[in-house]
């Protein structure tokens, strides 16, 4: 198989990561064009690693819980560019969550069990950070456990020396929490996930983490009461104000899948809230240099102010891409169940949060 492998150096890389935060899209000026290949390159090199990530996770985690969900993606251009915006001083290279692989546990306790596995066995590759954000969750009420690693490569692999890749590691609800905040930003054109948008829906996200962990009895969002009364009271009121039951329970779509199903290793999910439809085109292994093509020409091509969605993943198969990746497919099922549960108190004291926050 013809794995990319990175053609330009970091200079070069980072100069055309700070065109990308310069960019309007469509993209269509020659420039712009030859930043995008460079931009391309760089994150479809990321690939070989993070198929070698994958296999290990989904190997250590299935040896704890079976059913567990494992996927991984490549970051989307436009979370790139937003990031990019955001943090101006960040350079391309920087960037720690480039490729990323992900598992959803359905206990809490499986997730510290892969965590543990993972500080304690030997790994090939350079450890450079870790984050428990369900201890200490984020302000927006997100949570989840991160490890990124530095691939360490020799021979034919020698090239991948360096890449970064992050690895996610949550619960079911953790995780229909997460999705969740995307399916809404996408339908309320706002940027949720980056803490953007309205404050009624930030809040609101941000009340459901405190509920959630209350449920699996870890610490409470930071600035969000961890008294159960004043807490539904806060949560109610909210979900009453933004219709986000009935919001919620509304998002269906209608399913278009391309190419071949047999031996599909990797999923370019294209979604289009307006005509409430999902496009799903399949690749097989040895296409991952023009999944990767495909995904850059399509994510470029996107007007600013449309809410097309375009994300490049490796799953075992579309069940298992409803499954990892709801959001794309505006599932919002298991978190409107949660929400209902929380909404009629459903739920023990939640525990006060710890004295710092997981804030990047």
């Amino acid at each position: 198989m013809a794995w990319a492998v990175p053609e330009y150096d970091p200079q070069h890389v980072n100069s055309a990561g700070k065109a990308l935060g310069k960019m309007a899209f469509p993209v269509e000026n020659e420039e712009a064009l030859q930043a995008l290949a460079v931009i391309n390159n760089w994150r479809s090199s990321h690939a070989y690693p993070l198929n070698t990530f994958q296999i290990t996770l989904r190997n250590r985690a299935r040896r704890i819980e079976r059913t567990v969900i494992v996927a991984q993606r490549e970051k989307r251009l436009d979370s790139i560019h937003r990031k990019l915006v955001q943090k101006k001083s960040m350079r391309m290279t920087q960037m720690q969550d480039i490729a990323g692989c992900r598992s959803v546990f359905g206990k809490l306790a499986d997730v510290y069990k892969l965590v543990e596995i993972y500080k304690n066995r030997q790994f090939d590759h350079k450890f450079r950070n870790g984050k428990d954000y369900i201890v200490n969750p984020k302000p927006d009420g997100y949570r989840s456990y991160h490890l990124v690693y530095e691939y360490v490569g020799y021979g034919a692999a020698a090239p991948y020396c360096g890449l970064r890749v992050e690895i996610q590691v949550r619960t079911q609800t953790q995780h229909a929490w997460a999705t969740a905040v995307e399916a809404v930003g996408i339908f309320t054109r706002q940027a949720l996930k980056s803490s953007q948008g309205d404050a009624d829906w930030l809040r609101f996200f941000a009340l459901m983490g405190t509920a959630i962990a209350a449920i699996e009895q870890t610490p409470s969002v930071p600035r969000t009461p961890y008294m159960k009364k004043e807490l539904l009271i806060e949560l109610a009121k909210l979900a009453d104000s933004l219709a986000a039951r009935s919001m919620l329970r509304a998002y269906n779509t209608t399913l278009n899948t391309i190419g071949s199903a047999k031996d599909a290793k990797y999923f370019i999910v294209e979604l289009d809230p307006e005509e409430s439809k999902v496009t799903v085109r399949r690749f097989k292994a040895k296409e991952s240099s023009e999944a990767n093509r495909q995904y850059t020409k399509l994510e470029s091509q996107i007007q600013e102010t449309s809410r097309r969605q375009v994300v490049l993943v490796s799953v075992t198969d579309i069940n298992a891409l409803k499954r990892a990746y709801p959001n794309y497919f505006l599932d919002t099922a298991l978190f409107s169940r949660l929400v209902e549960k929380v909404l009629k108190g459903d739920f023990p004291d939640p525990l006060p949060p710890v004295a710092s926050s997981g804030e990047d």
